[in-house]
């Protein structure tokens, strides 16, 4: 299993929106439950600064990843321009595996 990490800044009046969207039965999360190896997102709040976030999406493999971008590429798009939005700055941690 791998997991991607995400950091997101949003902006103070869009919090409730970018939760619904980002959470683990949000748009994103129903978005990537349509291809196979998806297997759970996660979004955590920082305790000291309440308008920053993580998101952690679990997939079988990066492989599995890549098949949902190629496979549902422009609903991607899409949703990732409309979310534009709702934050100050978002950032790719990196893709994680347990050890």
């Amino acid at each position: 299993m791998v997991q991607l990490v995400w950091e997101f800044v949003v902006r103070p009046d869009k919090v409730r929106e970018f939760e619904r969207h980002y959470g683990a039965t949000g748009t994103w999360a129903t978005l990537f439950r349509r291809s196979a190896g998806y297997q759970g997102t996660e979004l955590l709040r920082d305790k000291t600064r309440q308008n920053r976030y993580l998101t952690l999406d679990r997939w079988e493999d990066l492989a599995a990843y890549g098949v949902m971008r190629r496979k549902f590429a422009k609903e991607y798009e899409e949703l990732d321009r409309m979310c534009e939005a709702l934050t100050e700055s978002e950032g790719h941690v990196g893709d994680f595996e347990a050890v």
